[in-house]
């Protein structure tokens, strides 16, 4: 899958990592807990301790989990410029 993302593989993940980037205002960080990924997406310029979140989902630690990670970013990224572009 080609994605705008570069989210790291479940083994980053595994070893209690967290992951954060942006494009623009449109923020996002990944969180592990157990055997699961909590992503959240808000908007910058701040970090999302300082902001509120739009939207935040579970996903499996998994290939699979990672997968539907990328695709739920990327609709949520088309959903934040459109909300920006109306507003």
């Amino acid at each position: 899958m080609e994605t705008m993302f570069d989210i790291p593989k479940p083994l980053y993940f595994e070893s209690k990592n967290t992951y954060s980037g942006s494009i623009g205002l449109f923020c996002y960080k990944v969180i592990p807990s157990g055997e699961e990924l909590t992503a959240s997406v808000w908007k910058g310029p701040y970090c999302l301790e300082k902001s509120e979140a739009l939207s935040t989902k579970p996903f499996p630690l998994t290939a699979q989990g990672r997968e539907a990670l990328l695709t739920w970013l990327a609709e949520q990224h088309a959903a934040f410029l459109e909300s920006v572009q109306e507003g």
